[in-house]
């Protein structure tokens, strides 16, 4: 492996030590991020916090380009701009004065291991204690009900028990996943939550997942993040959502179904015993699995396609 402090840089003049900060946020997009929860939650903590980019990455090694180009502005007779990719971390300050880092910017193409090394060099000069990532994935559940998540992390200590509709299921790998599994190998605590974003919406944008997934990470780090402005964009959401709904039949149909699947489930949750409610109807830890793994399979065949020249 070629050396994977090469990778980065710091943008700042401070010694490592005087940035410390206790918390890592990493959101570097990913093979399925549902409603857009990643980005949705990186624009909001950058928009609503202050701080500085502390380092960046050489996105030249990491990047391919013709995989998904970069966006750039024509106007008559020439280029105006171009949209420069940035993977970057960041050190903000929560609502207390509390400083914690954010690592975002387009997940790596190439050289994986060598990015989560880098990182973890990074962890360890930063005197970083727990790394925590969250992305939206889709489920058959409705978003008029409360939005579930599973939460997962390299040592159980860090995570409450929780009903998990997931027995073991193969999916594609990502580099946040990744990260979690080498940090947990070498000792560091790190954690994430994938959020339940309603299948029917997992290509739009779902900000009530970025809302889930915020209290989420502040109810693991005790950081006391802003949330006002994210949750009124999710109430402009939920109504277009409505709009949309009224408009067409056939989704609403879809979301009554699953609106009753979900309602009986909760139903058999408080009942002394799941016999005590007809589960005939609610898929099983295995279907709900291969769902999830099928609509992968068809992300990764449009992925595959990749943009036209």
């Amino acid at each position: 492996m070629q050396n994977p402090s090469e990778l980065y840089r710091f943008e700042t003049d401070a010694e490592p030590q005087e940035l410390r900060a206790s918390v890592m946020i990493v959101t570097l997009g990913g093979f399925v991020d549902a409603g857009n929860t990643q980005r949705l939650l990186s624009d909001h903590l950058l928009a609503t916090t202050e701080g500085s980019v502390v380092a960046s990455f050489d996105v030249d090694q990491l990047l391919d380009y013709r995989g998904r180009r970069p966006g750039m502005v024509f106007d008559t007779n020439r280029w105006l701009s171009y949209e420069d990719p940035c993977l970057a971390l960041h050190r903000l300050v929560d609502r207390d004065g509390t400083p914690f880092f954010l690592l975002t910017g387009p997940e790596p193409d190439y050289q994986w291991e060598r990015v989560v090394e880098a990182i973890r060099q990074l962890v360890v000069a930063l005197g970083v204690d727990l790394v925590v990532s969250a992305h939206g994935i889709p489920m058959a559940v409705p978003h008029t009900r409360p939005i579930g998540m599973t939460a997962h992390a390299t040592d159980p200590r860090l995570i409450p028990e929780q009903l998990n509709p997931f027995g073991r299921v193969e999916v594609p790998g990502s580099l946040a996943s990744l990260l979690e599994l080498r940090l947990g190998e070498s000792g560091h605590d790190a954690m994430g939550f994938a959020i339940h974003v309603p299948h029917y919406l997992a290509q739009s944008e779902f900000a009530d997942g970025a809302v889930t997934a915020l209290n989420a990470i502040t109810g693991a780090t005790a950081l006391n993040l802003p949330i006002d402005d994210l949750v009124a964009a999710a109430g402009l959401n939920r109504a277009e959502i409505a709009q949309e709904l009224a408009g067409s039949e056939e989704v609403a149909q879809v979301v009554a179904a699953l609106e009753r699947q979900y309602d009986t489930f909760v139903e058999g949750l408080q009942k002394p015993s799941l016999l005590a409610t007809d589960v005939s109807e609610l898929p099983s830890a295995d279907e709900i699995g291969a769902e999830l793994e099928q609509f992968l399979r068809n992300v990764a065949e449009d992925d595959d396609e990749g943009p036209t020249a």
